[in-house]
């Protein structure tokens, strides 16, 4: 839950640009978080260099790859579905083969391959540079898994492909693996211990998008804030490093400030932050380049100290109060998203309150919430009873859902009369004759087209919003073109 899930995104097959020469063909979908989306960039970018170029017609793929997500059940299903119809091509293409990667690889693998038969290989997060071993195997005849967690890889000497680009934004890995041992999560099981990429490769690959064009980056980690490049290795074994390495670490207010100071026109997202471990510096760091975008997702989960002990939050309500007050009194514009869970074990109605309470002293510009739905292996499902009946959960989320959306037509409201810069990303869904951009603070609107173009940054005078959509008309291109 730590990670935001775009559901328009779910299931989608990538496509790249043909390479001279090769012959065979991969279809590649994705589901889950962006983490995965960006795996799959890393995973199109290594079969490249094997002679595999993407197609999203699954009759004529040799290769059929599934990215798959834990996070919920739903997820899941949706997977078994999908290689249900995999297989069902395989009988008409028996040279077809299937693989799994990702979260459900590692947890699954001996259901996919033993019991159930219904994939050829299976590669866990950290094995992607093993894929072409992995399919010599395969057409040997021979299952093949790889799913061992690394302490060391962070694909950092591996340029992703953009495999779903507009051309305008990307996604760069930052950060692998997660330390905080959430309840409820299983990412720590599935995508290891948390280590930093070198800074260098980072500010390389991000060099690399500015000279194709590319005007906004967000950096991604399971939990940016904890960044920590010490020469490599563990976050955990930091304790261990030398004086030098500790002298001369980079942290993740550290590289916000070189990449914002790199590329001073390009705009700096990031994704997911952790209350506990978001510090003043980074906010102070935010409010210091005004091209790092004035929004931060900071997953909150439960407004409630009993159940966020419950989930081994490492943080209190007063504590992300407190964190909240700071984001304010530093940065007034600032746009704050959240997740939430609802129904967690044992969650009474005191506790519900408690959610409810603290989302009306934020006002969340918006934010993804969810009912508590038991993963396997992860500590929730080993300790504790799932106890709250679904029909409550269902209430209370509904009661969640109907705050937010008040809320965030209020912070809509808020833009109305004013100007504001957006980066255009694409036409409007509803209307060709409209485009749609983002905000700083990563609020969406809509303006007529006129003789702007994707990739510019626009001032738009806002005269009327719906609850997630700004509604405006273009004044002029912006400095920052």
């Amino acid at each position: 839950m730590e990670k935001i899930i775009n559901e328009k995104q779910q299931g989608n097959s990538l496509v790249t640009e043909p390479k001279t020469g090769n012959a065979r063909k991969l279809m590649i979908e994705s589901y889950g978080c962006q983490m995965n989306f960006s795996d799959s960039e890393i995973v199109a970018s290594i079969l490249a260099k094997e002679g595999f170029d993407t197609t999203q017609n699954l009759e004529e793929a040799d290769l059929v790859l599934i990215n798959t997500c834990s996070i919920r059940d739903k997820a899941e299903q949706t997977v078994r579905k999908r290689l249900e119809k995999y297989n069902a091509v395989k009988k008409i293409n028996p040279g077809m083969k299937v693989g799994v990667l990702g979260c459900m690889a590692e947890r699954l693998k001996e259901k996919f391959l033993e019991e159930e038969k219904i994939v050829d290989l299976v590669v866990g997060p950290d094995a992607y540079k093993d894929l072409p071993n992995l399919i010599s195997e395969v057409e040997e005849g021979r299952n093949a898994v790889n799913v061992i967690l690394s302490k060391e890889e962070t694909y950092g000497d591996i340029s992703p492909v953009r495999l779903q680009s507009n051309g305008v934004s990307a996604f760069v890995s930052i950060t692998r693996g997660c330390d905080n041992m959430c309840t409820f999560c299983v990412v720590p099981f599935t995508r290891g211990r948390e280590r930093s990429r070198d800074p260098q490769s980072i500010l390389e690959e991000i060099n690399d998008l500015a000279t194709r064009g590319f005007k906004e980056v967000t950096l991604l980690g399971q939990n940016v804030d904890s960044y920590l490049w010490y020469g490599g290795g563990l976050k955990k074994d930091f304790k261990n490093a030398s004086e030098i390495q500790k002298a001369t670490a980079t942290n993740f207010s550290g590289l916000l400030k070189l990449v914002a100071e790199a590329h001073p026109k390009m705009r700096v997202r990031f994704s997911t932050s952790n209350p506990q471990d978001m510090t003043l510096d980074v906010i102070g760091t935010m409010a210091q380049y005004p091209n790092i975008c004035r929004y931060i997702h900071l997953p909150v989960q439960s407004g409630s100290n009993r159940i966020l002990k419950e989930m081994n939050r490492l943080h209190t309500r007063e504590e992300y109060f407190e964190l909240i007050d700071n984001i304010r009194r530093l940065m007034p514009e600032c746009a704050i998203s959240q997740d939430m869970i609802t129904g967690f074990p044992t969650e009474t109605e005191e506790d519900h309150q408690d959610t409810l309470s603290l989302m009306e002293y934020v006002k969340y510009d918006f934010g993804f919430m969810f009912a508590y739905s038991e993963r396997p292996g992860t500590m929730a499902a080993r300790k504790l009873e799932d106890d709250v009946p679904e029909e409550v959960k269902k209430r209370r989320l509904t009661e969640i859902v109907n705050l937010q959306q008040k809320h965030s037509h209020f912070r809509t409201q808020q833009f109305v009369g004013k100007t504001v810069e957006v980066l255009i990303e694409k036409e409007s869904k509803k209307s060709d004759a409209h485009w749609s951009g983002r905000t700083t603070q990563n609020t969406v609107a809509v303006f007529p087209k006129e003789n702007y173009k994707v990739g510019d940054f626009v001032n738009v005078k806002i005269n009327d919003c719906t609850s997630a959509t700004l509604l405006g008309e273009a004044v002029e291109y912006s400095g920052n073109n």
